[in-house]
């Protein structure tokens, strides 16, 4: 039902493999102590066309499908997280925004240059006093003549540094509705347009979060997407699928949690044999292959009703719920098999632990999730 073409998946996955290998394994422990984002990967990701997967070919991107989404999501995140993290925020966030929203002129000059790596993208939702309230925002767009005049600030924004544009929404009606918020392209030079101190994070720390900020910084009328009063109905549906993008990315942590605990399972030996061969240790590398193929077939149920049609809120909801779960539950299951090593920094599983843990909060949280769907399943019922 999800894959209709095995070889073709096959390459895909391979060529993530191989990129996952030979450009970020090696830094990857370098690049999460210092807190480097790597903005040089970036553009070679680029060369590969992971930083346009799902645009189509004629505004610079790949043009693949969602399932292939999954599948790159999946092979970078299982060597490190950050990296698929911003992958995934770049792509599904500003880059889907102005794919899924933007009028052709936006489409023509912005897309290329962000499905190339040519320029990074960053996403403007959540802000101090209002993130899993959204539509409680205080950054406010004031009409002046051609122009609108953003005051306010973003909070939690991946790439807010090193971005060359944001898409922004701001609250561009006096009244408390969300029909009174709107969408913005705001590119980085733009005066009274800024970015705080990067953010010192538990995991994550090669994916760069920071503040941003705007002082009387004008955009002008032709940098909104669509009509007035829609962003806040656009970013709802990016949500859809970026609700997909987080599931994938947890997937590949998942699994990168769980292949290292089973190479040292097979490695470590204890009272005579391999830690493998007590019931204890077997059962629980049972259990973690089990829930990560659950995870992925929920993944691939969401990517195909994206790419076909369907209920995406409620296959993505529950994707991302169960998938970022599980990441965090494989992820202290593997420290738990690797031992007291495995709260050492000289092997992975520490990483994909703390990496795990923002999976079931960035996005949506998982109360947000459980809220989604139980609203859907009511609804349908």
């Amino acid at each position: 039902m999800f894959i209709t073409d095995a070889d073709h998946m096959s390459l895909i996955r391979q060529s993530a493999r191989d990129f996952a290998e030979t450009y970020i394994r090696p830094h990857v422990m370098e690049w999460d102590e210092a807190q480097v984002f790597p903005v040089d990967l970036f553009r070679k990701l680029g060369e590969y066309g992971f930083m346009g997967i799902v645009i189509p070919e004629e505004y610079g991107g790949a043009g693949l499908s969602y399932q292939e989404y999954i599948t790159i999501l999946d092979e970078i995140s299982k060597v490190c997280g950050s990296i698929g993290l911003s992958v995934a925020a770049h792509n599904s966030l500003c880059t889907n925004h102005i794919y899924s929203f933007a009028n052709e002129d936006q489409k023509r000059f912005y897309l290329p240059r962000l499905a190339s790596g040519e320029w990074i993208g960053a996403w403007g939702l959540t802000e101090t006093s209002s993130g899993s309230d959204a539509g409680g925002m205080t950054t406010f767009a004031e009409k002046d003549g051609d122009y609108y005049v953003l005051n306010g600030s973003k909070n939690f924004i991946t790439h807010a540094i090193s971005s060359n544009v944001a898409v922004v929404i701001a609250r561009s009606g006096y009244g408390s509705g969300s029909r009174e918020m709107s969408a913005f392209i705001v590119e980085k030079d733009t005066p009274g347009f800024s970015a705080g101190k990067k953010e010192n994070k538990l995991g994550m720390r090669a994916s760069e979060t920071a503040c941003l900020f705007f002082d009387n910084c004008r955009v002008h009328k032709d940098q909104r997407i669509g009509e007035e009063g829609e962003g806040f109905k656009q970013a709802l549906k990016l949500l859809d699928g970026g609700r997909i993008s987080i599931a994938a990315l947890s997937l590949g942590i998942a699994r990168g949690a769980y292949e290292c605990a089973l190479r040292y399972a097979n490695e470590r030996e204890q009272f005579g044999k391999k830690i493998f061969d007590f019931q204890a240790v077997s059962f629980k590398l049972a259990e973690m292959a089990t829930k990560i193929e659950a995870a992925e077939l929920l993944c691939r149920q969401a990517a195909y009703y994206k790419d076909h049609g369907g209920n995406v809120t409620r296959a993505g909801a529950m994707a991302k719920l169960f998938a970022s779960e599980t990441a965090v539950e494989v992820a202290t299951d593997s420290v738990q098999i690797h031992g007291g090593y495995g709260y050492t920094k000289d092997y992975p599983a520490e990483k994909f632990f703390r990496d795990s843990k923002l999976c079931t909060i960035g996005e949506g949280t998982s109360e947000i999730q459980k809220i989604v769907i139980s609203r859907d399943i009511q609804k349908n019922a």
